[in-house]
């Protein structure tokens, strides 16, 4: 009688053990999922920021900033990827007012070219580029100008290790170019690295310590 009462509550207790596995399992799935819907909401944001920008200017100023947007957002994905890609926005008539359309071009060998909007086209590093982009784009052309620093929280992230080290060097260059501060929240050592002043942040006791260590090291 002992002996299976003892069996019976190794049982009830293996199978207790198990379930808080799996439930522990399924709670950093579910956080790792609304991590993702969260990453995802705020790039949906900056897309339907940019399409607002493109639809109130007027149809001059309009096209000559969609001509910029086009241009800055290939350049990064030609500059990041290698490829002959192309960023293109496009403008229909919906309940008679303009509405903003991106798409992404990729041109082929034999000279056809294959056009998907950014969320069909290969995943999420290209979106990631294309906001990266967008962002800087909305930066430099808001009027009044603004001369704050461009502030990045860990950006590309779905970017793969194959190209992560471009996405880098493309923010030096533009970096360089307009003369902007970045600021940059990241844990890739690849676009740590491009920095010209390196933190490493740490949490000790509940509070935040910033140490600041040789961009040589």
């Amino acid at each position: 009688m002992i002996d299976q009462i003892k069996n019976k509550y190794l049982k009830y207790r293996d199978n207790l053990a198990y379930k808080r596995a799996l439930k522990n399992k399924l709670s950093e799935d579910i956080k790792s999922a609304q991590e993702e819907i969260d990453s995802l909401k705020k790039k949906e944001e900056i897309f339907v920021k940019s399409k607002m920008l493109l639809e109130q200017s007027s149809i001059y100023a309009r096209e000559q900033i969609k001509v910029r947007f086009e241009v800055m957002v290939t350049n990064a994905l030609q500059f990041i990827t290698g490829e002959n890609i192309e960023f293109k926005i496009e403008f229909v008539q919906k309940r008679g007012r303009p509405e903003a359309n991106f798409y992404v071009i990729t041109k082929l060998d034999d000279n056809t070219f294959i056009k998907n909007t950014p969320e069909d086209s290969r995943g999420g590093g290209i979106i990631d580029i294309i906001c990266l982009t967008l962002k800087y784009c909305m930066l430099q052309t808001y009027s009044p100008s603004i001369y704050a620093p461009f502030i990045l929280d860990e950006p590309a992230k779905h970017v793969s290790e194959e190209y992560i080290a471009n996405v880098g060097r493309f923010l030096k260059e533009i970096n360089n170019s307009f003369n902007r501060q970045i600021i940059m929240v990241t844990h890739n050592t690849h676009l740590s690295e491009i920095s010209d002043k390196r933190y490493l942040v740490s949490m000790e006791n509940g509070i935040s310590k910033a140490v600041e260590y040789d961009v040589e090291n």
